[in-house]
């Protein structure tokens, strides 16, 4: 295993599915969140919300599993954009900028689809297979919204989280609850 990152809710690493004969990213709950509850609930969480994203933008998880108090689950790896953009700097063609660019408001239009809202949609949590397919990951800050029917109010748009942000407040990183 080698080390990919580390953020708020886990620590992923680069392995190989022996079993299957492919490359994946493990991510990890902290042993020290992993004691916690709360966080292990978001953790879970996150998985069963990518797992209900069936789409061919959004990075597929293979399992969820509780192995000697750790708490992990699986998913393909692929390159990120963040290493791409550091890589090739301003030499990626227009065309394959205007394809990614698609791709990832497929991936965000098939999350809102499902009253999902991403809010953490930067270069590390858009990845891409060898193919130059586009896969987004990371739900861990997610919202899942109320269903209600949609007008020509702004407000009631399923992409505002009514509350969920707000200018000028700060939530923490870990907390995963659903009320605004």
């Amino acid at each position: 295993m080698a080390p990919l990152g580390v953020g708020g809710m886990g620590e992923v690493y680069r392995a190989r599915d022996t079993r299957l004969g492919r490359e994946v990213a493990l991510k990890f709950l902290p042993n020290l969140f992993a004691q916690d509850g709360a966080r292990l609930e978001c953790f879970k969480r996150e998985a069963q919300l990518l797992a209900s994203l069936n789409h061919p933008r959004i990075a597929a998880i293979y399992d969820l599993e509780e192995d000697r108090g750790a708490c992990f689950w699986r998913w393909s790896w692929s390159t990120d954009l963040r290493y791409l953009i550091a890589s090739r700097g301003a030499r990626c063609p227009l065309a394959d900028s205007l394809s990614s660019a698609q791709q990832i408001a497929q991936a965000l239009e098939a999350a809102h689809e499902r009253n999902i809202v991403h809010r953490n949609l930067k270069p590390a949590n858009i990845k891409f297979t060898p193919d130059g397919e586009v896969k987004l990951l990371d739900f861990g800050l997610a919202k899942l919204l109320e269903s209600e029917v949609a007008d020509s109010n702004i407000s009631s748009s399923p992409t505002v989280s009514h509350g969920a942000t707000q200018t000028g407040t700060l939530r923490p990183f870990w907390s995963c609850s659903q009320a605004g």
